[in-house]
């Protein structure tokens, strides 16, 4: 096991006990409630976007512990949203990370509520998390609030949706792709380097970063919905194609596609240069989103 496989380990692990302590337990009213929140919230994540967000904390140079409030908010809202796209309005899917989605265990009804409750306890948590100066009080909320908007990730939705079975340019499909999957993680380096009481100038090259890595995370899953299998993938493969999904891969291959995601994290490494703290981390990071398609 290679230096930042265990490191990856330990920051799950840390991620883990933290969501585990702040979640409402299983046995609070509304129980079923309650152990659906925690049935997708712990089903076998990475923690990619916690992750990107503790060790952009370091590498503007903070402290971990620091962020750990904004990473774990951050994995709540992620959580949420693929609550949602499962859901049989948006993709329809019945598996996710090799279990049944929410809606198939729980009804529907209750996985929109158990979306909306993880939404609503992810700004809850930011709400106690002040920013440090010289940030106002709110600026974490408020970057999470951009990222998952009109602007960000529900934007990024409706025009994936909308754009089902259409022929689009290649400047549509990267609109899609910046707002759906990069803005996320844009705003997890920029929440991690906030977190720190860095300067607006690592802020920006951290989000930076985190954009890029965003596009080539979201590149490679396209790839992988092509080429892989559902036992590999955890999830519906093929269905992109099957739903006339706007992606890399339809509108330029798969070969082109795992190129243009290396140029993504290449792009995104550059970001890292000259930062106060270590950046090896984030380096492998950004390596590993593009090794899940080869």
């Amino acid at each position: 096991m290679n230096a930042w496989n265990q490191e990856a380990i330990t920051l799950k692990a840390e991620i883990d006990a933290e969501l585990d302590r702040r979640l409402p337990p299983e046995t609070e009213p509304p129980e079923v409630l309650h152990r659906a929140m925690r049935y997708s919230v712990f089903a076998g994540g990475k923690r990619l976007r916690p992750m990107l967000c503790l060790l952009a904390c370091e590498a503007a140079g903070g402290k971990r512990s620091a962020a750990m409030t904004p990473a774990v908010a951050i994995e709540l809202l992620h959580t949420y949203t693929l609550i949602h796209d499962d859901l049989p309005a948006m993709d329809n899917d019945d598996l996710r990370r090799g279990r049944p989605t929410v809606h198939r265990v729980f009804g529907e009804a209750n996985a929109i509520l158990a979306g909306d409750a993880l939404l609503t306890l992810a700004f809850e948590w930011l709400a106690e998390a002040a920013a440090p100066p010289p940030y106002p009080p709110g600026a974490l909320a408020v970057e999470l609030a951009r990222a998952a908007g009109s602007r960000g990730v529900a934007g990024g939705q409706y025009e994936d949706l909308a754009s089902e079975g259409r022929t689009i340019q290649a400047e549509k499909l990267e609109f899609i792709h910046r707002r759906k999957t990069a803005a996320l993680m844009a705003a997890t380096c920029r929440m991690g380097a906030i977190a720190a009481g860095a300067s607006e100038a690592v802020v920006r090259r951290l989000g930076e970063y985190g954009e890029e890595v965003g596009l080539a995370f979201q590149v490679t899953d396209d790839i992988l919905n092509a080429v892989s299998t559902a036992e590999e993938l955890g999830k519906t493969v093929g269905s992109d194609a099957a739903r006339g999904k706007a992606t890399y891969v339809a509108l330029y291959g798969v070969e082109a596609a795992r190129r243009r995601a290396c140029e993504m994290v290449q792009s995104a490494i550059a970001r890292l240069e000259g930062l106060p703290g270590p950046v090896e981390p984030l380096t492998l990071i950004a390596h590993f989103v593009v090794e899940r398609g080869h």
